[in-house]
């Protein structure tokens, strides 16, 4: 379903969407800080990225169990109805139109590449950079994701979308700023941090492709969010986990790995911290958990309204994750970054065109001449229709 025109509700279903989505977001990003936190009983971090990869790709395939339980059930509900009416009887032209449409799971494939390969980039860039960095560079996936939708989807983003979006990045780069520079971190390699940014801008570029690919694929063939999100997930714990046996064997630099032996990952390091301390077990459940929903939520949005309300909406969970991490003491206050959670929340009103849209459009354009040039600025920035400006003349 496409997103409607401006000034129409959001449904009841997609409110829930987002509720689930920036919780479940929020619930993911915590339990990642919180295991990372976690220590084995030599006071070792449990510091396994691609094995932490694979439980999240866990998490997205445990979608298609829901699915195929529905899927069957359909099945044998159709199934009995076949003994009692007639195939022809029951089946109208409508009916048979609405059937899901054919298509080839390896269309999922691509995204899924998508997603490790830029996973993969950003962590080397934030071994190599400020970790507040990526929150600054966050907001390029934002502006990429709106360029490509225009440039390859034929998406039309009226005036007060690209104001959002421009909001949402600038409160993005306000916090990452605000963390820079009160924060207590004063080692920087120029050369790392440089290289590191260009990465993390290189993973944003990814991440936009594959929403933007998402979407196309999921309106184009109707593909049911449960089964998108689990082809994806399984297909993404298939290629890591056969990825990560050779990495047990590439050693690489102490900046890339915290390993007893620098290896670029160690999946038995992994086993045997998971064995000395539990916690670790319960806060990998709550990221396969969360990550189930988290996909599902994303992936309905996608195919709800657009990849790049999903990106803008996502963002909405980073104020959530600062006051988890204030009130648990994982990080410090810095008061510069309330004015870019403000210039967030701000943004994701305006893109969104709740009570700020909606209020100009029946209060100040009203009230303005009706063939006045920044009347029509007006129309044009809230994507109206300029015949419009002839009414009541």
């Amino acid at each position: 379903m496409p997103e409607g025109g401006p000034g129409a509700p959001l449904t009841v279903l997609q409110v829930l969407l987002i509720v689930v989505l920036v919780v479940f977001g929020s619930i993911n990003t915590i339990a990642a800080k919180w295991v990372d936190r976690l220590t084995d009983n030599e006071g070792r971090e449990f510091n396994h990225p691609f094995v932490q990869g694979v439980v999240m790709f866990i998490g997205q395939s445990l979608c298609l169990v829901p699915f195929f339980i529905s899927y069957l059930y359909r099945k044998y509900y159709n199934r009995n109805q076949d003994d009692h009416v007639d195939t022809y009887t029951r089946l109208d032209e409508s009916e048979i139109e609405e059937r899901p449409k054919r298509f080839n799971p390896l269309i999922f494939l691509p995204p899924t590449l998508c997603d490790i390969l830029s996973t993969s980039i950003m962590y080397v860039g934030l071994n190599l950079t400020h970790a507040s960095t990526f929150q600054m560079l966050r907001g390029a996936e934002i502006v990429f994701t709106g360029l490509l939708s225009v440039a390859f989807l034929r998406s039309v983003l009226q005036g007060f979308k690209w104001a959002g979006m421009g909001l949402v990045t600038v409160g993005l780069i306000v916090v990452g700023v605000a963390e820079i520079v009160f924060g207590t971190d004063s080692k920087a390699d120029v050369n790392g941090v440089i290289t590191g940014d260009l990465l993390i801008i290189m993973s944003q570029v990814i991440v936009a492709i594959q929403m933007v690919y998402e979407e196309q694929y999921l309106k184009k063939y109707d593909v049911p969010a449960l089964l998108a999100v689990g082809l994806e997930g399984f297909f993404g714990m298939t290629i890591l986990s056969i990825a990560i046996i050779p990495m047990y064997y590439i050693y690489v630099p102490s900046t890339f790995s915290h390993n007893p032996l620098n290896r670029l990952e160690d999946v038995f390091d992994a086993f045997r911290q998971t064995g000395e301390n539990h916690m670790i077990i319960v806060a990998l459940s709550g990221t396969v958990i969360s990550m189930a929903l988290f996909n599902f939520a994303g992936i309905s949005l996608t195919k709800e309204l657009s990849a790049t309300t999903r990106v803008v909406l996502d963002n909405g969970r980073t104020p959530l994750i600062w006051i988890v991490c204030l009130s648990l003491g994982w990080q410090a206050f810095v008061p510069l970054q309330v004015l870019g959670f403000t210039l967030l929340l701000l943004g994701m009103f305006v893109y969104n065109d709740v009570i700020i849209g909606p209020w100009i459009r029946k209060t100040v354009i009203p009230a303005m001449e009706k063939r006045g040039y920044s009347t029509s600025c007006c129309f044009t920035f809230y994507g109206l229709e300029r015949q419009t400006l002839l009414i009541d003349e």
